[in-house]
């Protein structure tokens, strides 16, 4: 088999043209069954490549009849269907696409390869034939399928570290990895050093591979007939990804020739000077290691590729990284023997803008703001933003409907909490209303009875749901997600107590980092767990551990597929919540659904935390550099510096100047903030302060011009926000704990129910640019009045169905008072006043409504004046809050 021929090689065209691609249609394969055949087999020269089940659904059979053929009637024993044979066998009608690389019979496992439609599964229509050509046109075309073949299709040995047995493994690379592999090469190779790619990969699409795969290929493309890169740098925190790199590698190259794990300068200096052509390194090694490399790599050129970049690109480490890539001439100093504090600061400009010889691949599943504009591809709009889309982008809808993920939000289930304190001492003190309701609510959730009852609810659940209906064959597993340390450990040690009193056979993990106080001693992971905490991943794996209890540990980047359930005792939101909800969703072929229990937070906030990235994200404009403008300007307003002492420290500190040169400057500007600004004003400028050096830091990297006295002020600033000191804020809730004690607590698990995501792409904000405000006004009220608002939000009031008045109250009259025409109007129109009038007759008659469904309650409404007043005061609050937003 000939190659590839490199551009302008004669010999090996010619040698290429050589090889014998054929077709064979209606193959007998079997020796003992002859009538047996297939509808069609790919060969290279002699050998067989690729088969082919092949259905039309006007003929009323699909994609799926062909899965059941290779299922059913192909014997894996049968020479031609046995391991490493065939690269790949393929099912295919007139609309989709599926693929198997190891025949096991019924067990034989088909995964998509289709373009996508819509951000979802299938293929799009095609005007000029099938829907599924592309198969035939593109993916086995002679040279599509050789490049398959000498880059991507491979079998790889696994090795389990528990037992030693070794197991191959056969990989063909899925759609849409071919695709964006190929497009990055074809995109460098067209244009060259200095370009960035975002890459928006959901979880469950192949990332790991697929950075293997470019990784290795972007080692020896040209550009113009020379090689592009010189090294091509990995940064990931991930072991897994390593270990792929290498298995890709050692299918074409000699391994330990090619590939380096640099965990100090020194490995990198040295696989440089090796030869080395793809460095591994970490997120937190990435910075320091580049900054030793010294002059003599600045000229060479990098690929970069940034394995989940929204956690890799604060603005710190990238001036670190660009410091080192950047070529030496920007970075030298100018020809005369002195560099003045001017030279300096261009050179720190120069240093913190992304470099011109280094290519970055960003690949995340969860993009943020900073990282689609730093990275995404920019497209101006004709109102004159410009918005940022990734590169290419494979979505959680497409790897959901594809079944390479599990949909995580299909089975949440809320739980609500219900309780009721009380007041312990005679008198009535006054505390801060807001804070002490935080606290209230904190003591509650961790109070000992409710760990207790929540223990219960977990392990009930459990046993009767999870293990009750043999989930993933009887093998599931659990996390339970945690507030803090302090509530890991707590229900640890109920989990243990209520498994024992069960007699049940399981038993619970525990992981926090570090050492923590409890019960009067030092505890760790590993003192409560009896094994290091390195073997927590191995033996979650193992009897008789199913519970996994996390705080801050596992929430991100921990793929184990035995995962089912997650009880969730901590509030989420944002991509946080994304992050934690997504390590149920791991595909495994036991594994039909997932199973959330969130005793904490609702399902809307869930909702808005996902919508970003159930499709493309988007940004919606740039960082708009004239805030920077703004944000000096009213810095400069509060006269706590002066332009003299920036320039002063500002070159003390580029010549190498001590501290005791330094605070003199610092301890003056101090002094004017402590003396010459109110509280408001503290609070203001120390907001706007941390805002400017924020953006500043940020748009360094990108904008295409500098400004050195943007520079100058985010130098200084840098040095004197930590010398602020924080306005003085006294804790007006201290105390409250001491004084209330908790007289009924009970949980309620809500039904189960299927979150939907809106099918569109999202768009998100660019990073904000705004600072300061002023410190917020303690809202004092009396110890009995706050436990009594307390009580009558969580539980207090006694209806005879007092679940289904709570929602009424809480969802269904805000919604039916806020869609009023006239109190609509009213809102937009006039003050809170008159608005307050309309919504008050708003209410009456959305009540007068609610009286044949709804008879007790309104029957309160209209005989119990406080409830009335109440009832108003609350609607009102929470419709006229909304209009607001």
């Amino acid at each position: 088999f000939y190659g590839t021929p490199t551009p302008g090689n004669v010999k090996a065209a010619e040698r290429f043209a050589a090889n014998i691609f054929s077709v064979t249609r209606q193959l007998r394969y079997s020796r003992n069954e002859t009538a047996l055949s297939l509808d069609m087999v790919v060969f290279i020269n002699g050998l067989p490549i690729a088969t082919f089940e092949l259905k039309n659904k006007l003929t009323k059979q699909t994609v799926l009849d062909a899965v059941q053929q290779y299922q059913r009637d192909r014997d894996p024993k049968e020479l031609l269907f046995q391991f490493g044979r065939c690269v790949v066998h393929f099912a295919v009608d007139d609309h989709e696409v599926r693929f198997c690389t190891h025949l096991k019979g019924k067990e034989s496992w088909f995964l998509p390869f289709n373009k996508g439609m819509n951000d979802g599964t299938g293929n799009p229509p095609n005007p000029h034939g099938l829907a599924t050509d592309y198969l035939w046109k593109e993916t086995l075309s002679k040279e599509g399928l050789t490049d398959i073949l000498e880059n991507y299709a491979q079998i790889v040995e696994e090795k389990d570290e528990k037992t030693g047995k070794k197991k191959r493994k056969q990989i063909f690379p899925r759609y849409h990895q071919l695709k964006v592999v190929r497009l990055l090469l074809a995109d460098a190779a067209e244009n060259g050093v200095g370009k960035r790619y975002l890459i928006q990969h959901s979880a469950g699409s192949g990332k790991s591979n697929s950075i293997a795969w470019l990784a290795h290929q972007l080692v020896g493309l040209k550009h113009k007939h020379k090689t592009l890169f010189d090294s091509v740098i990995v940064v990931t925190d991930r072991r897994v990804l390593d270990k792929q790199i290498k298995d890709t590698i050692k299918q074409f190259a000699e391994v330990s020739a090619t590939v380096g794990h640099a965990e100090h300068s020194g490995n990198l200096r040295d696989f440089l000077r090796d030869g080395k052509k793809i460095i591994i390194t970490t997120v937190q090694k990435f910075p320091f290691i580049l900054d030793a490399i010294g002059d003599e790599h600045r000229k060479s050129t990098f690929a970069i590729i940034i394995d989940e970049a929204h956690s890799s690109q604060g603005g710190k480490s990238t001036a670190a990284m660009n410091v080192v890539l950047e070529k030496g001439e920007s970075c030298s100093a100018p020809d005369d023997d002195e560099e003045t504090v001017e030279d300096k600061i261009n050179r720190i400009i120069e240093d913190r803008k992304m470099v011109t010889n280094a290519s970055y691949f960003a690949f995340t599943a969860t993009p943020k703001n900073k990282t689609l504009e730093v990275f995404g591809e920019p497209y101006p709009q004709p109102d004159g933003t410009v918005k940022h889309y990734p590169f290419h982008s494979y979505t959680m809808k497409q790897a959901i409907q594809e079944g390479f993920i599990l949909d995580v939000l299909k089975n949440y289930t809320p739980v609500e909490s219900y309780y009721r304190l009380t007041k312990t001492v005679e008198d009535d003190p006054l505390f801060d209303a807001n804070k002490a309701r935080k606290k209230l609510r904190r003591y509650v959730e961790s109070h000992e009875h409710a760990i207790r009852e929540k223990t219960e609810i977990m392990v009930d659940h459990f046993h009767a749901h999870v293990i009750g209906h043999r989930k993933l064959g009887g093998q599931a597993r659990t996390m339970v997600v945690t507030g803090g340390i302090e509530r890991a450990i707590q229900y640890f040690h109920a989990f243990k107590d209520y498994l024992k009193e069960r007699k049940s056979p399981y038993a619970p993990i525990v992981a926090f980092s570090g050492e923590h106080e409890y019960g009067g001693k030092k505890v760790s992971e590993a003192t409560l767990n009896g094994f290091p905490s390195s073997q927590i991943p191995d033996k979650i794996q193992q009897e008789p551990y199913r519970f996994l209890i996390v705080a801050d540990k596992f929430q991100t980047g921990y793929d184990e597929k035995l995962l089912h359930t997650m009880y969730v005792d901590k509030a989420l939101s944002g991509i946080k919540a994304v992050q934690t909800l997504s390590r149920l969703n791991r595909a495994h072929p036991q594994k039909h659904d997932t199973f959330v229990l969130d005793f904490y937070n609702d399902s809307e906030t869930i909702q808005k935390s996902f919508e970003p990235y159930y499709r493309t994200t988007i940004l919606s404009n740039e960082t708009d550099p004239n805030k920077l403008h703004d944000l000096k300007a009213d810095l400069d307003g509060y006269q706590v510096y002066a332009q003299k002492q920036i320039d002063n420290l500002v070159a003390r500190y580029l010549n190498g100047a001590d501290r005791d040169q330094l605070d003199p400057i610092l301890d003056a500007c101090v002094a004017s903030y402590n003396a010459d600004l109110d509280e408001d004003g503290q609070v203001d400028f120390k907001g706007k302060a941390k805002a400017f050096v924020r953006t500043y830091g940020f748009l360094a990297l990108i904008l295409p011009y500098s400004n050195a006295d943007w520079e100058k002020l985010s130098i200084f600033l840098n040095f004197l926000i930590p010398k602020l000191p924080a306005p003085k804020e006294e804790d007006l809730s201290r105390g409250i704990l001491e004084t209330i004690d908790m007289d009924s607590y009970r949980v309620e698990v809500k039904t189960a129910r299927t979150i939907s995501l809106a099918d569109q792409d999202a768009e998100i904000n660019p990073v904000p640019t705004s600072g300061g405000g002023r410190n917020p006004e303690p809202e004092i009220d009396q110890l009995s009045n706050i436990i009594k608002a307390f009580n009558d939000q969580f539980g207090n009031i006694e209806w005879k169905d007092a679940d289904k008045i709570r929602k009424v109250i809480t969802e269904e009259i805000p919604a039916k008072v806020s869609a009023d025409t006239a109190y609509q109007n009213a809102m937009k129109n006039n003050d809170s006043k008159t608005a307050r009038i309309e919504h008050d007759a708003a209410l009456q008659r959305v009540m007068i409504n609610l009286l044949a469904d709804h008879t007790e309650l309104f029957k309160q409404f209209s005989d119990n004046p406080s409830f009335k007043k109440w009832l108003e005061d609350t609607i009102f609050g929470v419709t006229y809050q909304q209009q607001a937003e």
